[in-house]
């Protein structure tokens, strides 16, 4: 007696090609490119983000700066601060305010973790990117240690040696 086929399932559908790349979580919403000169970046955690409804649409528009923006721990709860999400274009008086502060999403044992490499070492926790996942918006942080002059020079001059090896390998493959 031959076995009935069990429960079939179906392939994941392709997401909509006409969905925005930042919103579909493709790409990030904003990139803080500065965080790895001004700082030696040494481990990076996932946090969620509370944010009203106009700011997850100026995140999504790409209104987002990490520039100057920090993370701090306060009370056992986590913080953004600094962080530039601007005015939603289509927002009106119930607008939100670009430079407030936002609350960190993370677990009590991650936050606990945080609290002791930040007060004993004397680290700083910097955002490095957002981004979406699963529609939620997210936060990469980094512990990170502050780079003096000298250490910025050095990764200068191997950031510069690294590529004029690249392209002394690429001239010679060409000849």
């Amino acid at each position: 007696m031959a076995r009935q086929p069990g429960h079939q399932t179906r392939p994941m559908p392709e997401k909509n090609p006409r969905r925005d790349p930042t919103a579909a979580g493709d790409r990030d919403a904003a990139v803080n490119r500065i965080a790895s000169h001004n700082y030696f970046l040494l481990e990076k955690f996932e946090a969620g983000v509370a944010l009203t409804g106009t700011e997850v649409k100026s995140v999504r528009a790409g209104h987002t700066n990490l520039k100057d923006a920090y993370g701090l721990v306060k009370d056992g709860e986590l913080w953004l601060l600094n962080a530039h999400i601007g005015a939603y274009e289509h927002g009106n008086i119930f607008n939100h305010a670009p430079l407030r502060t936002r609350k960190l999403l993370m677990h009590k044992e991650e936050i606990r973790k945080l609290i002791g490499k930040t007060q004993q070492r004397g680290l700083t926790l910097i955002p490095t990117r957002m981004y979406f996942k699963r529609g939620k918006v997210k936060v990469e942080l980094a512990l990170a240690k502050g780079k003096q002059l000298w250490d910025k020079r050095e990764t200068e001059r191997r950031r510069t040696a690294d590529k004029e090896a690249r392209e002394a390998v690429a001239r010679s493959r060409r000849s």
